[in-house]
């Protein structure tokens, strides 16, 4: 059960509500978001909306039998859209791409993508400046002095920024210069980096887990949204199988059941999905199909000279390619009704 409470409920009517639903042997928590009240109700049984409905305090009532309740699609009519600004929108309905490196690596090559990206009228850029690799030699980013630098290039080429966080003591460092929070696969069911996240007040894309159900990625986005934070994308990037031909896995079913079990918007990430650079367009063009509402993906102007993941990495002409064919793409699917 999730009641979302008015914006000017007193404490005294909080109280009665809570009393009342406790009453009906619910467990509640209260949630307060930067955008709405809610008291979330756990408990054995069903219950009629009208035996708490007419209490006053309570703008709407939703009977919600997931467990992961405030991300569920059973109680939210209208889906979530996130409002970067400048126009920039995220949802259903919209079709967001985000690209960039892997990883930042230096002037030269933020501005040479941000050029890229400009000409192609995309307005958000991925790029790592913490780097969680396997092996601890690999080159892991440039971390907060890297993300400055691109900061001040984006913010005047008007471009959006999306980077990952790795740990807690990140957030704040990172606040003033990212637009968007990631949380890598690794860091999925990092349920403390998860709860900090849910105290800002800047989107948060969670990708699936190396081995992640979508169940557990419901879950993880969960934890973000009981603890305050609303403005949440989830992103399928592949999972870890007996398959050895590809980097991972592409559950391209998961892309219509997370639509279908959740109000969030659905990113899909083709090139960890797949790790190969020949096959992430194809895999980029399923994913738009299935009804992913934006893709992310690597870029670079030279993926050869890449410090890390150049071999899933797309030239400026084959993103150039890829950018036409995923909107020309979606066209289609909107066609369809889709």
């Amino acid at each position: 059960m999730i009641i979302q409470l008015k914006e000017d409920v007193t404490s005294k009517e909080k109280e009665q509500i809570i009393s009342k639903a406790e009453a009906l042997s619910f467990h509640i928590t209260e949630v307060k978001t930067q955008e709405h009240i809610y008291l979330v109700g756990v408990g054995k049984g069903d219950i009629d909306p009208r035996s708490l409905g007419h209490m006053k305090g309570i703008q709407d009532l939703h009977r919600v039998s997931d467990d992961y309740k405030l991300v569920s699609r059973k109680w939210r009519i209208n889906p979530t859209q996130i409002d970067l600004g400048n126009q920039i929108k995220i949802g259903e309905g919209e079709f967001t791409i985000m690209s960039g490196p892997c990883s930042i690596e230096s002037e030269e090559q933020i501005v040479a993508i941000i050029d890229h990206l400009k000409q192609n009228n995309i307005k958000i850029m991925r790029g790592g400046v913490f780097k969680p690799r396997s092996s601890p030699y690999s080159f892991r980013g440039n971390g907060i002095d890297g993300l400055k630098t691109w900061y001040k290039y984006a913010k005047e080429a008007g471009i959006k920024i999306i980077s990952e966080v790795m740990q807690v003591s990140q957030i704040e460092p990172m606040y003033d210069y990212v637009d968007i929070y990631q949380v890598g696969a690794r860091n999925t069911q990092n349920f403390n980096l998860l709860d900090e996240l849910g105290k800002v007040d800047k989107p948060v894309l969670i990708k699936r887990g190396i081995s992640g159900t979508v169940d557990e990625l419901l879950y993880s986005a969960e934890y973000v949204f009981s603890a305050g934070n609303e403005r949440l994308m989830l992103c399928e990037r592949g999972i870890r199988t007996y398959e050895r031909s590809s980097r991972n896995t592409l559950d391209i079913n998961a892309i219509p059941i997370l639509k279908e079990k959740s109000h969030l918007p659905v990113i899909a990430d083709p090139s960890h999905a797949i790790g190969i650079r020949r096959h992430v367009p194809s895999v980029a063009l399923a994913c738009v199909i299935a009804g992913a509402d934006g893709i992310i993906y690597e870029s670079h102007y030279s993926p050869e000279e890449a410090l890390s993941d150049g071999q899933q990495t797309l030239n400026f002409k084959e993103s150039n390619q890829l950018i036409n064919q995923m909107r020309a793409t979606f066209d289609l699917r909107k066609s369809f009704g889709n």
